[in-house]
């Protein structure tokens, strides 16, 4: 069974592949992922807090008189403890290029124009193949419009993309008020791919410590929905890469972002629960389901459930809510 895909520009033998996790920190398990099968692995983000905060702590260092009190550095709150820094990243983009033969991406998430630009060039130098800009970003400043804010992303990839020979793929929340209008913007800009979508994770309250809870809960099915509208909607306008992320535990739910229109499927949740195995027993399942199915390649399967069909997806969008609406039953 042909179940290639191309993502990126890369002529991959699958689609399925791990998405940004901490699995990335040991070689050892990225090798085991290469093992199973992922044919292209994707780094956990750097994000531009990090860097900032290893340069506050070298000036920090070199400020700081020898003969000062202990004490005295309580007066001021310390940046966030992150567990691995920009040199540290860099360092791991070059030992992961060194241990496996599969095309490897980096990720990067800044927070100012200017800090994208110099990481990025760095990880190109260090191996990245390609980059994921990893754009989480909570929209709270009440003087800045959203088209302010979709301005400075484009800006930041048409920046990105002038810098750059790798290609680079942008992972987007679905939190804009025209996703359509976004996805068009970024292909002109230059993005070779879209990941769809960025998990915003929400914090909780302690309320009997008056403090903020940070927990991890990872996805289920139950997220992909989502991803599959946008993708059946996206795969019909655009011809730039889509990769779905989000929801993804078995080879149903490949299936269905393979014929909505994506082009890769990253999985994270699922290989943080049951290990970096799970990729081939995925794999396997997919192509037993085509076979089963009666297709020949992947290929004949991809968007075959997407929009380009419909005259008018916007009416198509409607008539499911009012259908789904109305079929509740007590």
């Amino acid at each position: 069974m042909d179940l290639s895909t191309t993502y990126l520009g890369f002529r991959l033998p699958h689609p399925i592949m791990p998405g940004a996790s901490p699995l990335d920190r040991d070689i050892s398990t990225v090798q085991r992922l290469e093992d199973a099968g992922a044919p292209m692995i994707v780094m956990h983000s750097l994000f531009e807090e990090q860097i900032t905060a290893e340069a506050l702590a070298m000036v920090d260092a070199a400020e700081t008189p020898a003969e000062s009190f202990a004490e005295a550095t309580t007066y001021m709150a310390s940046p966030p403890d992150h567990s691995i820094g920009p040199d540290e990243y860099l360092d791991l983009v070059r030992r992961i290029k060194g241990a496996v033969a599969v095309p490897v991406v980096a990720s990067l998430n800044g927070a100012t124009e200017g800090g994208w630009l110099e990481y990025a060039r760095l990880m190109e130098e260090a191996g990245a193949d390609a980059l994921e800009m990893n754009v989480y970003e909570l929209a709270a400043d009440p003087h800045e419009s959203g088209a302010q804010v979709e301005d400075r992303i484009v800006r930041v990839l048409k920046a990105v993309k002038e810098d750059l020979r790798i290609p680079v793929a942008v992972k987007l929340s679905p939190f804009f008020s025209s996703l359509g209008h976004m996805a068009r913007r970024l292909e002109e800009a230059g993005a070779d791919g879209l990941i769809l979508f960025n998990r915003f994770y929400q914090p909780d309250l302690d309320v009997e410590n008056l403090e903020v809870a940070h927990s991890l809960h990872l996805s289920d099915a139950r997220e992909l929905p989502m991803r599959l509208r946008w993708l059946a909607t996206l795969s019909a306008q655009r011809r730039l890469s889509l990769a779905a992320s989000g929801g993804v535990h078995g080879a149903q739910e490949v299936i269905k972002a393979v014929m909505t229109g994506a082009h890769a499927v990253q999985m994270v949740s699922a290989l943080l629960r049951h290990g970096p195995e799970r990729l081939a027993t995925i794999r396997n399942d997919l192509a037993v389901w085509l076979e089963e199915h009666a297709y020949e390649s992947l290929a004949q399967m991809h968007g075959s459930m997407n929009l380009a069909r419909c005259p008018d997806p916007k009416a198509f969008a409607r008539a499911n809510y009012m259908q789904i609406l109305q079929s509740w039953r007590a």
